[in-house]
Protein backbone atom coordinates (compact mmCIF):
# COMPACT_ATOMS: atom_id res chain seq x y z
CA UNK A 1 0.00 0.00 0.00
CA UNK A 2 1.30 3.61 -0.86
CA UNK A 3 2.77 5.24 2.07
CA UNK A 4 1.46 8.90 2.91
CA UNK A 5 3.89 11.86 4.53
CA UNK A 6 3.70 15.06 6.37
CA UNK A 7 0.59 14.66 7.52
CA UNK A 8 -0.68 18.34 8.74
CA UNK A 9 -3.28 16.54 10.86
CA UNK A 10 -3.25 13.00 12.80
CA UNK A 11 -7.01 12.62 11.98
CA UNK A 12 -7.99 10.11 9.70
CA UNK A 13 -10.87 9.34 7.91
CA UNK A 14 -12.72 6.02 6.22
CA UNK A 15 -13.02 6.46 2.43
CA UNK A 16 -15.67 4.50 0.83
CA UNK A 17 -14.33 3.05 -2.16
CA UNK A 18 -15.98 2.12 -4.98
CA UNK A 19 -14.72 0.19 -8.58
CA UNK A 20 -13.37 2.15 -11.01
CA UNK A 21 -12.07 2.23 -14.83
CA UNK A 22 -8.90 4.50 -15.13
CA UNK A 23 -7.58 5.88 -18.60
CA UNK A 24 -3.88 6.85 -18.85
CA UNK A 25 -2.12 9.34 -20.57
CA UNK A 26 1.59 8.88 -22.17
CA UNK A 27 4.25 8.40 -19.62
CA UNK A 28 7.71 7.32 -19.86
CA UNK A 29 6.91 4.70 -21.84
CA UNK A 30 4.15 3.77 -24.80
CA UNK A 31 1.94 1.14 -26.02
CA UNK A 32 -1.74 1.00 -27.22
CA UNK A 33 -4.24 2.38 -25.08
CA UNK A 34 -6.59 0.34 -22.58
CA UNK A 35 -8.21 0.59 -19.84
CA UNK A 36 -7.61 -1.12 -16.09
CA UNK A 37 -10.61 -2.25 -14.36
CA UNK A 38 -10.07 -1.91 -10.36
CA UNK A 39 -12.02 -4.07 -7.29
CA UNK A 40 -13.27 -2.63 -4.33
CA UNK A 41 -13.15 -2.10 -0.40
CA UNK A 42 -12.79 0.63 2.24
CA UNK A 43 -9.68 1.52 3.77
CA UNK A 44 -8.20 4.34 5.94
CA UNK A 45 -5.92 7.22 4.68
CA UNK A 46 -4.92 10.25 6.54
CA UNK A 47 -7.13 13.30 5.16
CA UNK A 48 -4.10 15.38 4.94
CA UNK A 49 -2.62 13.46 2.04
CA UNK A 50 -5.87 14.06 -0.19
CA UNK A 51 -5.23 17.41 -2.37
CA UNK A 52 -7.71 17.10 -5.86
CA UNK A 53 -10.10 19.95 -5.30
CA UNK A 54 -13.28 17.29 -5.90
CA UNK A 55 -11.95 15.03 -3.33
CA UNK A 56 -11.53 18.03 -0.58
CA UNK A 57 -14.97 19.11 -1.48
CA UNK A 58 -16.52 15.48 -1.13
CA UNK A 59 -14.66 15.51 2.61
CA UNK A 60 -15.86 18.51 3.64
CA UNK A 61 -19.41 17.56 2.80
CA UNK A 62 -19.66 14.13 3.87
CA UNK A 63 -16.80 13.32 6.30
CA UNK A 64 -16.44 10.83 3.32
CA UNK A 65 -14.10 10.77 0.09
CA UNK A 66 -14.43 8.07 -3.17
CA UNK A 67 -10.82 6.34 -4.14
CA UNK A 68 -10.45 3.13 -5.39
CA UNK A 69 -7.77 0.61 -3.87
CA UNK A 70 -6.52 -1.66 -6.62
CA UNK A 71 -5.98 -5.84 -5.52
CA UNK A 72 -2.05 -4.92 -5.19
CA UNK A 73 -2.42 -2.50 -2.41
CA UNK A 74 -2.28 0.78 -4.70
CA UNK A 75 -4.38 3.74 -3.80
CA UNK A 76 -6.42 5.06 -6.86
CA UNK A 77 -6.95 8.81 -7.06
CA UNK A 78 -9.46 9.63 -9.80
CA UNK A 79 -8.05 12.84 -11.95
CA UNK A 80 -9.35 16.14 -11.16
CA UNK A 81 -8.19 19.61 -11.63
CA UNK A 82 -6.68 20.62 -9.05
CA UNK A 83 -6.02 24.38 -7.82
CA UNK A 84 -3.76 27.13 -8.86
CA UNK A 85 -0.52 28.02 -6.08
CA UNK A 86 4.88 28.00 -1.65
CA UNK A 87 6.94 26.17 1.76
CA UNK A 88 10.21 23.19 3.77
CA UNK A 89 9.36 21.48 7.18
CA UNK A 90 7.47 24.96 8.24
CA UNK A 91 4.83 23.96 5.72
CA UNK A 92 2.96 22.14 8.32
CA UNK A 93 2.23 25.33 10.51
CA UNK A 94 2.27 27.56 7.24
CA UNK A 95 -0.24 24.90 5.30
CA UNK A 96 -2.46 22.39 6.24
CA UNK A 97 -2.47 20.25 2.73
CA UNK A 98 -0.96 20.30 -0.65
CA UNK A 99 -3.27 22.34 -1.58
CA UNK A 100 -2.82 25.16 0.39
CA UNK A 101 0.77 25.38 -0.36
CA UNK A 102 0.01 25.25 -4.43
CA UNK A 103 -2.87 28.65 -3.48
CA UNK A 104 -0.23 30.07 -1.91
CA UNK A 105 1.96 30.37 -4.53
CA UNK A 106 3.13 33.04 -6.99
CA UNK A 107 2.23 31.76 -10.42
CA UNK A 108 3.04 34.76 -12.17
CA UNK A 109 6.26 35.48 -11.64
CA UNK A 110 8.75 34.77 -14.46
CA UNK A 111 10.29 31.53 -15.05
CA UNK A 112 13.60 30.39 -14.91
CA UNK A 113 14.64 27.79 -17.57
CA UNK A 114 14.75 25.08 -15.11
CA UNK A 115 11.10 26.09 -14.03
CA UNK A 116 9.82 26.09 -17.22
CA UNK A 117 10.82 23.03 -18.06
CA UNK A 118 10.06 21.17 -14.39
CA UNK A 119 6.42 22.96 -15.13
CA UNK A 120 6.17 21.60 -18.64
CA UNK A 121 6.96 18.08 -17.80
CA UNK A 122 4.58 18.28 -15.08
CA UNK A 123 2.07 19.95 -17.58
CA UNK A 124 2.01 17.50 -20.65
CA UNK A 125 2.48 14.12 -18.23
CA UNK A 126 -0.33 14.76 -15.54
CA UNK A 127 -2.05 17.84 -16.20
CA UNK A 128 -6.17 17.24 -15.06
CA UNK A 129 -4.88 14.92 -12.32
CA UNK A 130 -4.69 15.30 -8.84
CA UNK A 131 -2.31 17.37 -7.21
CA UNK A 132 -0.46 14.46 -5.88
CA UNK A 133 -0.38 12.90 -8.97
CA UNK A 134 1.18 16.15 -10.32
CA UNK A 135 3.76 16.20 -7.28
CA UNK A 136 4.70 12.85 -7.69
CA UNK A 137 5.72 13.27 -11.69
CA UNK A 138 7.58 16.27 -10.49
CA UNK A 139 9.28 14.78 -8.23
CA UNK A 140 10.55 11.81 -10.23
CA UNK A 141 12.11 14.46 -12.47
CA UNK A 142 14.20 16.57 -9.36
CA UNK A 143 15.18 13.05 -8.51
CA UNK A 144 16.71 11.98 -11.57
CA UNK A 145 18.47 15.15 -11.64
CA UNK A 146 20.20 14.48 -8.22
CA UNK A 147 20.82 11.08 -8.98
CA UNK A 148 23.78 10.77 -10.88
CA UNK A 149 22.28 8.49 -13.03
CA UNK A 150 20.41 10.83 -15.75
CA UNK A 151 21.13 14.52 -16.51
CA UNK A 152 22.07 16.70 -14.13
CA UNK A 153 19.41 19.70 -14.95
CA UNK A 154 16.30 19.68 -15.17
CA UNK A 155 15.78 20.83 -19.02
CA UNK A 156 18.34 18.01 -19.45
CA UNK A 157 16.11 15.42 -17.59
CA UNK A 158 13.55 16.10 -19.61
CA UNK A 159 15.14 16.41 -22.85
CA UNK A 160 16.89 13.22 -22.46
CA UNK A 161 15.98 11.52 -25.43
CA UNK A 162 13.67 8.68 -25.42
CA UNK A 163 12.42 9.88 -21.95
CA UNK A 164 9.50 11.42 -22.07
CA UNK A 165 6.66 11.12 -25.17
CA UNK A 166 5.43 14.90 -25.77
CA UNK A 167 9.20 15.26 -26.26
CA UNK A 168 9.59 15.16 -30.26
CA UNK A 169 12.42 16.36 -32.50
CA UNK A 170 13.96 18.16 -29.15
CA UNK A 171 11.10 20.22 -28.48
CA UNK A 172 7.49 20.34 -26.88
CA UNK A 173 3.80 20.87 -27.98
CA UNK A 174 2.24 24.47 -27.49
CA UNK A 175 1.38 25.19 -24.12
CA UNK A 176 -1.67 27.14 -22.68
CA UNK A 177 0.33 29.30 -20.20
CA UNK A 178 -3.52 31.18 -19.27
CA UNK A 179 -4.62 27.63 -18.38
CA UNK A 180 -5.23 26.73 -14.80
CA UNK A 181 -3.41 23.35 -15.75
CA UNK A 182 -0.52 25.43 -16.11
CA UNK A 183 -1.42 27.47 -13.13
CA UNK A 184 -1.08 24.62 -11.14
CA UNK A 185 1.72 22.94 -13.08
CA UNK A 186 4.17 25.96 -12.31
CA UNK A 187 2.86 26.22 -8.55
CA UNK A 188 3.72 22.06 -8.06
CA UNK A 189 7.11 22.59 -9.69
CA UNK A 190 8.43 25.37 -7.10
CA UNK A 191 7.26 23.20 -4.58
CA UNK A 192 8.91 20.08 -5.45
CA UNK A 193 12.13 22.17 -6.25
CA UNK A 194 12.00 23.59 -2.70
CA UNK A 195 11.25 20.13 -1.53
CA UNK A 196 8.29 21.33 0.46
CA UNK A 197 5.85 18.40 0.34
CA UNK A 198 6.85 14.57 -0.08
CA UNK A 199 5.60 12.82 -2.60
CA UNK A 200 3.53 9.16 -2.05
CA UNK A 201 5.82 7.70 -4.10
CA UNK A 202 8.85 9.40 -3.09
CA UNK A 203 12.14 8.13 -4.53
CA UNK A 204 10.61 7.20 -7.66
CA UNK A 205 13.00 7.42 -10.51
CA UNK A 206 10.84 5.91 -13.46
CA UNK A 207 7.01 6.15 -14.48
CA UNK A 208 5.42 5.21 -16.59
CA UNK A 209 1.22 5.38 -17.66
CA UNK A 210 -1.26 2.42 -16.40
CA UNK A 211 -1.74 1.61 -20.80
CA UNK A 212 1.28 0.57 -20.90
CA UNK A 213 3.23 -2.68 -19.69
CA UNK A 214 7.18 -2.18 -19.93
CA UNK A 215 8.09 -5.55 -18.11
CA UNK A 216 10.74 -3.32 -15.93
CA UNK A 217 12.63 -5.33 -13.80
CA UNK A 218 12.49 -2.32 -11.10
CA UNK A 219 11.06 -1.70 -7.22
CA UNK A 220 7.72 -0.54 -7.76
CA UNK A 221 6.54 2.07 -5.57
CA UNK A 222 3.26 2.70 -6.24
CA UNK A 223 0.60 4.01 -8.20
CA UNK A 224 -1.50 7.54 -8.06
CA UNK A 225 -3.84 8.47 -10.78
CA UNK A 226 -2.88 7.28 -14.23
CA UNK A 227 1.19 6.47 -13.77
CA UNK A 228 3.02 3.88 -11.98
CA UNK A 229 5.85 4.45 -10.07
CA UNK A 230 9.22 2.64 -9.48
CA UNK A 231 12.98 3.42 -8.19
Amino acid sequence: MLKFFRAASVAAVTFTLASAVIAADAGFAFGNTQSTALNATTILVDAAQISADQVQADLAKSGKVTATLADNGDIIFTPGIGESSNSDDNEAIAASSLSDLVRQQDTNESLSAEQRCLASAVYFESKGESLTGQLAVARVVTARAKSGRFPTTLCGVVFQKSQFSFVRGGGMPPIAIGSAHWRNAVAISKIALDDRWESPVEGALYFHARHVSPGWRLTRLGSIDNHIFYR
